[in-house]
């Protein structure tokens, strides 16, 4: 009897890996390291896999179960594989749904290797990790350079930048909406609410109930942060924009209506913020087209933060193809 299988859309392996590690001693990962014509995953797209369970996709459901097969018998004998699907496979019963080609490196690793701690260190510290493997050495370094040539033909290399983080400020429902739909997403979520409740309103996030400005101090906001004022205390509401403005977050927006956007920015100019630094604020938050009902609100805000994040990442990135004009099509080396 088949069995939904919801691990599929986790898109980052390390809160897995994270989670794995001290269950287990040796796990897979898989990278999806070319592409022929078109194909649902971008080069980068990776698996994790373990003896009884694995997590990510790389083709939208046609091959997750055969290179899971091949991760555990990769663990069983500690040699790499690569493999091809669709176009140059030879296993003609694996069809790829687009029609193109692909191909995916195994990687066995022992849950001990450096590398790993590396990485696991970097995703707790938000500081982005370099990881290139091809598939029997490994290395993983602080950098925040996205590599030129993600797969040589038989290295690859990825850059995992710190998980993108939401700090919602707020308590009224289109805050509350946000805030759980950020956090169903995946997103880092961190709620604000001065004086407060005692306790965060749902698990899974992180709250503070201290004034917004001394929150936003302590919460460290960084270029892999979004900044959205959903309150209605405005002097309170200014002084946290001012703040967000001036920092290094790539989103910082704010509720409210569009008539008093121009008062806004005068009151914010008060609080020392440049016209180069106003410019950046998004108001009203989220992507037009919208009703106004709080669910709306949250996901207009929570598609247009993931837009502006994706897009700055990709555009930081290679192209996504390959450079190499050798990289094997041969289904399995070892």
């Amino acid at each position: 009897m088949s069995s939904w299988r919801l691990a599929a859309e986790i898109d980052d392996i390390r809160q897995p890996l994270l989670d794995q590690r001290l269950r287990t001693d040796v796990c897979a990962i898989a990278t999806l390291v070319e592409t022929s014509g078109p194909a649902p995953r971008e080069i980068g797209a990776q698996m994790l896999v373990t003896q009884d369970q694995f997590w990510g996709f790389l083709s939208g459901g046609c091959i997750e179960a055969d290179v899971a097969r091949h991760a555990r018998e990769a663990m069983a004998d500690g040699a790499p594989r690569l493999l091809r699907y669709g176009e140059g496979s030879p296993w003609i019963d694996i069809q790829l749904a687009c029609g193109s080609g692909i191909s995916v490196l195994v990687e066995p690793l022992a849950m001990s290797d450096s590398a790993i701690d590396i990485l696991l260190k970097g995703f707790a510290a938000r500081t982005p990790v370099l990881w290139t493997s091809d598939g029997r050495t490994r290395e993983a370094v602080s950098s925040s350079r996205a590599p030129s040539v993600p797969w040589d033909g038989t290295r690859y290399s990825k850059l995992f930048e710190p998980a993108l983080r939401l700090v919602l400020i707020g308590e009224d429902a289109s805050a509350l909406a946000s805030a759980g739909l950020a956090a169903q997403m995946a997103l880092d979520v961190v709620l604000v609410t001065p004086n407060g409740p005692e306790h965060a309103p749902f698990g899974g996030i992180g709250y503070h109930r201290t004034a917004a400005v001394d929150a936003l101090d302590a919460i460290a906001l960084d270029r892999w942060t979004a900044v959205a004022v959903m309150s209605h205390d405005r002097e309170d509401d200014e002084q946290a924009l001012a703040y967000a403005l001036k920092s290094d977050a790539f989103y910082v927006g704010a509720i409210g209506a569009r008539a008093r956007l121009e008062m806004r920015r005068e009151r914010l100019r008060l609080h020392q913020v440049s016209d180069a630094q106003i410019a950046r604020l998004h108001a009203p938050i989220g992507l037009q087209g919208f009703g106004k009902a709080p669910r709306d609100i949250a996901l207009s805000l929570v598609a247009e933060i993931a837009r502006d994040f994706h897009t700055r990442s990709m555009m930081a990135r290679s192209s996504g193809k390959s450079m190499s004009s050798i990289a094997p099509i041969s289904s399995v080396f070892r």
